[in-house]
């Protein structure tokens, strides 16, 4: 039986462990999602009680997004050398008690000091969620489980708005940070104890040969070296793959962090209206996600090259986003702003769905947490000036229109950077094999 040719069936027991380990990923995506957004959904309320400038709510909420910014390098490293069990499990459970203690901080300093260990807990979450795809997906098969874990990041800012909201009203702030921190803690014990590395598992001749169908063969696995970590940023694709998430994070940035309270002030809706207003854009955003996996897997089976499959999703994702997020900002309709936003947030997540599918065919299975968390770090450093630059930008202006014509500008940028750099996979980066290209 060739290579070319061999065609593997899935066991019940590799169905259910791929299963598994999304349902876990989602879960821990949308309390991640959950945790960073309730700083924004409680905005008001914090700047009332210990009052806040905008430009202090600012460096508030880029303290998170620094901190997760600069962890995520030494994060990819250690992921792709102990695995994602050990890494998002220990993560979880630190970010979530971080969120706990948010609910006690008494003023800025200590405020900022637990955003940055929420930060700090929270690197691991994408990088070890692209890794664990890699390892317990075929080839073909990544877009659509990516697409489903990636979503988490729009599903968990759709729900937090109308329950954070309503926690928030009914229990105050600082009861809603311990509630959301404890549901963490509990879920990353559970998959500490649920779930398993791929070599952690005594898999069959035949799951095994399921897992590497359709790939060329890779060299047998070894450890991570500093020297390979560091040739990752030798090669143009790496940096189209940094300069492109830079405009996808900047935009889902402002907008998380900013959205609740553009509304209040610029549009003048009530703190419990805003709450389920701001819900809407991110079920369109889920949507992107999930047709950003559809995309890839279709876009390949048609033919497309492992790097085409992902890259034009991308590149439509940051365009469009760019494209509507300008009518957003001109618009003297509520209704019509709320539209042109529900469509930027669509694309805009397509293609931050199409980037993590990218990191995970664009080097070998043991390079993908590093990979992807260089990606992460370049988008989560760009991201991380979103809240500040917005908040200067309405102190000084007293409105958001110029904040959201830079976001605009920094996608269509981050668009223009992905075609022109990100044209192959990285040296010893997954290709399908030729026979198998139509499959």
């Amino acid at each position: 039986m060739s290579s070319g040719t061999a065609s593997y069936a899935k066991s019940a027991r590799l169905r259910r462990i791929q299963w598994i380990a999304v349902a876990f990923l989602t879960a821990a995506g949308i309390i991640n999602y959950v945790d960073r957004s309730a700083l924004s959904i409680a905005n008001t309320a914090i700047r009332d009680e210990m009052a806040l400038s905008p430009a202090e709510m600012g460096w508030l909420l880029s303290a998170f997004s620094l901190a997760y910014a600069f962890s995520q390098l030494p994060v990819g490293a250690l992921l792709d050398r102990i695995g994602s069990r050990i890494m998002l499990g220990a993560g979880m459970f630190f970010w979530s008690l971080a969120q706990l203690v948010s609910g006690f901080v008494a003023n800025f300093q200590q405020f900022v000091l637990a955003r940055a260990v929420l930060g700090l807990g929270e690197a691991p979450q994408f990088p070890a969620g692209a890794k664990t795809v890699s390892e317990w997906f075929s080839l073909r098969e990544r877009g659509t489980p990516t697409g489903i874990f990636v979503a988490s990041s729009c599903i968990g800012p759709c729900i937090a708005p109308p329950l954070l909201t309503a926690m928030m009203l009914g229990l105050g702030w600082r009861w809603m940070f311990v509630v959301t921190g404890l549901v963490g803690i509990v879920v990353a014990v559970g998959w500490y104890l649920v779930y398993r590395n791929r070599a952690e598992v005594a898999l069959t001749r035949e799951e095994n040969a399921h897992l590497d169908e359709g790939a060329a063969p890779e060299p047998p696995a070894r450890r991570m070296t500093f020297a390979e970590w560091r040739g990752l940023f030798a090669h143009a694709t790496t940096w189209g793959m940094i300069l492109g998430f830079m405009g996808v994070i900047y935009m889902v940035w402002l907008y998380l962090t900013w959205l609740p309270s553009y509304l209040e002030h610029e549009r003048g809706l009530s703190v419990a209206r805003t709450g389920w207003v701001v819900a809407i854009p991110y079920v369109f955003g889920t949507l992107g996600m999930l047709c950003a996996g559809q995309a890839a897997d279709r876009l390949l089976a048609r033919g497309a090259g492992i790097v085409a499959s992902r890259k034009w999703p991308v590149c439509i994702g940051l365009l469009g986003g760019g494209a509507f997020t300008v009518p957003a900002a001109y618009t003297p309709s509520v209704t019509m702003a709320v539209v042109y936003i529900c469509l930027a947030m669509f694309f805009i997540n397509m293609a931050s769905g199409a980037a993590w599918m990218m990191v995970s065919v664009a080097v070998p299975k043991r390079q993908v947490a590093s990979l992807g968390s260089i990606q992460n770090f370049g988008g989560y450093f760009a991201g991380s000036f979103a809240p500040v630059i917005t908040g200067y930008i309405v102190q000084g202006t007293g409105s958001y229109v110029n904040a959201l014509l830079a976001a605009a500008a920094v996608a269509v940028l981050a668009a223009i950077a992905y075609i022109v750099l990100v044209r192959k996979p990285l040296e010893g980066g997954e290709t399908l094999i030729p026979s198998e290209r139509t499959a």
